[in-house]
């Protein structure tokens, strides 16, 4: 019932490096120090374009919440671990397992279920395992050139399935400013605008929309793939606005590009309905993921380009 679409692009530039990654350096971190590990990137002569680094969402123009504001109330497990029947943070069964894996992760749901950790007003434990996302990088990531794809993020070490990888933060948006943003941006421009829309029981939609281009965070590097690795999922921890959280859908192997599927579907064949051209005779982006499913174009959200 949550997380129906998520609309992503990148500006595809065109670089290449036979070399392998290296470890991270006190140096050399595109997090700025603001996350528990530093990020490299590589080639290291070659550093990304700068941008004002955030580990979380910020309040941006036309946000009708402050994703910083607490606004839930906390569970009262004091003596007692966190357990569906007696924590108000959980709501159907545990979201997490003893090594800190999501349990849904399987490929027969279509859409991810809703997450909801324990918070800042929680009476339980600091290392109740109800508490993941909100701890942050647990493995060491990088930032690396690709070939076709411009900048991309991979993991320097194994990252088991179910495991949390990364946020994808920035500026939370008004759906006006959304589209003024991007009747701004030419063909050469990046856009890294997301929309997360989730079906709530009464069948209305909730709507999130988060912008890393000017501030935001590492999730900002991840490309697209129509077979990926990652899989996003709404998690709500202090406050309504959803933490855009990526999880590992599979065991991930050192030095292997983290993809996500910009249009929300995990897993499933894209329909190819829209053809080549977007809006207006634009030409759609080219897909480079290399996948045996890969549908030739990245994913394409047309609601977010109606006219002002």
């Amino acid at each position: 019932m949550f997380a129906e679409a998520v609309e992503k692009k990148l500006l595809l530039g065109i670089a290449a490096t036979e070399e392998g990654p290296e470890a991270p350096t006190e140096q050399q971190d595109v997090a700025r120090g603001l996350e528990n590990l530093p990020v490299s990137w590589w080639p290291p002569e070659v550093e990304p374009a700068p941008f004002q680094y955030t580990p979380d969402h910020v309040i941006g123009p036309g946000a009708d919440t402050d994703p910083t504001q607490i606004t839930f109330p906390g569970c009262i497990c004091l003596k007692t671990p966190c357990f569906p029947d007696t924590c108000s943070c959980l709501r159907h069964e545990e979201n997490y397992d003893d090594n800190s894996c999501l349990r849904d992760i399987g490929l027969e749901g279509k859409y991810a279920q809703p997450v909801f950790e324990c918070n800042t007003m929680c009476q339980c434990s600091d290392h109740c395992r109800n508490r993941v996302v909100q701890r942050g990088l647990q493995f060491h990531l990088q930032v690396f050139k690709t070939d076709k794809k411009g900048w991309g993020l991979r993991t320097l070490e194994f990252i088991p399935k179910g495991r949390f990888v990364c946020e994808y933060a920035g500026e939370v948006l008004g759906f006006p400013e959304v589209q003024r943003r991007i009747q701004l941006q030419t063909v050469h421009d990046s856009n890294y605008i997301i929309a997360i829309r989730e079906h709530v029981y009464n069948g209305q939609v909730m709507e999130t929309f988060v912008d890393p281009t000017y501030i935001g965070n590492i999730g900002r590097y991840l490309n697209h793939s129509c077979e990926p690795n990652l899989l996003m999922i709404p998690v709500r921890i202090d406050s309504m606005v959803p933490k855009l959280a990526l999880f590992a859908a599979k065991d991930i192997l050192p030095e292997e590009e983290l993809s996500y599927d910009y249009s929300g579907r995990f897993l499933n064949l894209m329909d190819s309905e829209d053809g080549e051209k977007l809006d207006k005779g634009k030409t759609r982006k080219p897909c480079y993921c290399g996948a045996k499913s890969c549908t030739a174009f990245l994913p394409y959200d047309s609601s977010l380009y109606h006219p002002l």
